[in-house]
């Protein structure tokens, strides 16, 4: 019996992996109580939770042939099992992904007693690529906002709901599919989001988002079974997919004259915050807005920091029409933080 009313998901997955007959390799009778406590605890979403128990999965089937059971497993047979996924030429990033599940899941084994170390802790993290965000300039954004205006019908409502509040807040796909019918139905100039973990922000609202809100719960309103959420799906009953609104999205990037392979909700989000730091925010407003735990994730937008300095010094530095710093590239490290002023 699973010990919280969320565990019901994985009575469900179970049901699922028995009907297509897929064998669950189970972690010592402790995964499921792991995945509870993330769940229960930190308020983990769904897919979190199914993307850590295929990698518990994936590390239990690795132990299978040796019949050593994953709850006693040493850094030796971790470090062959991290060996063995950069033999397959998996990519380092869902490497390091794996090696964090693992992490947790012994550090909640050493915290509850089952073992009294941590073999995880001390194994040495892929290596990851350095990658900037992916965003579109601010004028692609204006064409796709002009673009869903003028598409027709329930499909042009929801698009252009969409696309004003994802620019205007960077709420993540999650976040905006889950706001319930009656969001930014008042007059109030901000938005109480819920984010990972069950933590909330505040956001502020754009004229435009609440407009565009306003007129898509008009249309839907009217039907014999009024929608729980904003942006509800074929049942009203249910939120609208992550899936529909992406091809909603391609829709109207193809109708723009876009790529819509570089249209999606997250590349929103990077919009939104490139644009920002590019017009003068600084990074610690731009986290709380994000609803980002750690500023190190925020800053991944540093490369727009770097242009606008090079643009300042280029523009106002006593030297700098002698091309002084012509082709100079300006880098900020990563201790954005380190000394005040």
């Amino acid at each position: 019996m699973l010990r919280s009313a969320i565990g019901v998901i994985w009575l469900l997955s179970s049901m699922v992996r028995e009907a297509y007959h897929i064998e669950r390799m189970t972690i010592d009778g402790h995964g499921d109580a792991f995945l509870e406590m993330l769940a229960a605890e930190r308020g983990a979403a769904r897919n979190t939770l199914v993307a850590y128990e295929a990698d518990l999965e994936d590390f239990a089937a690795f132990l299978h042939k040796s019949g050593m059971p994953p709850g006693r497993a040493g850094p030796r047979e971790l470090s062959g099992y991290m060996d063995s996924l950069h033999a397959t030429g998996m990519a380092a990033r869902t490497q390091a992904r794996r090696l964090s599940t693992l992490r947790q899941f012994f550090l909640f084994l050493l915290r509850e007693g089952i073992r009294d170390d941590n073999p995880a802790a001390e194994l040495a993290t892929p290596r990851l690529p350095q990658s900037l965000p992916k965003y579109m300039s601010e004028g692609e954004v204006e064409q796709l906002l002009r673009t869903a205006r003028e598409f027709p019908g329930l499909p042009g409502l929801k698009a252009c709901a969409g696309l004003e509040i994802l620019y205007a807040t960077g709420l993540r796909i999650s976040e905006l599919l889950a706001l319930p019918a009656r969001a930014l139905a008042t007059d109030a100039a901000v938005l109480i989001v819920k984010g990972k973990g069950g933590k909330e922000r505040i956001v502020p609202l754009s004229d435009m988002a609440k407009a565009a809100a306003t007129s898509l719960r008009e249309a839907t309103t009217t039907a014999k079974s009024p929608p729980r959420f904003l942006f509800s799906g074929r049942d009203p009953r249910q939120a609208m997919t992550r899936q529909g609104f992406a091809l909603l999205l391609k829709q109207i990037a193809l109708r723009a004259g876009i790529d819509p392979a570089r249209l999606s909700p997250h590349v929103l989000r990077h919009s939104f915050a490139s644009h920002l730091l590019a017009h003068g925010a600084d990074l610690r407003s731009l986290q709380k807005l994000l609803g980002h735990a750690d500023i190190a994730t925020t800053q991944i937008y540093t490369h727009v920091l770097a242009e606008r300095l090079q643009r300042l010094v280029e523009a106002h530095h006593p030297l700098a029409g002698g091309g002084h710093w012509s082709g100079v590239e300006f880098c900020l490290g990563e201790d954005l933080e380190a000394e005040p002023g």
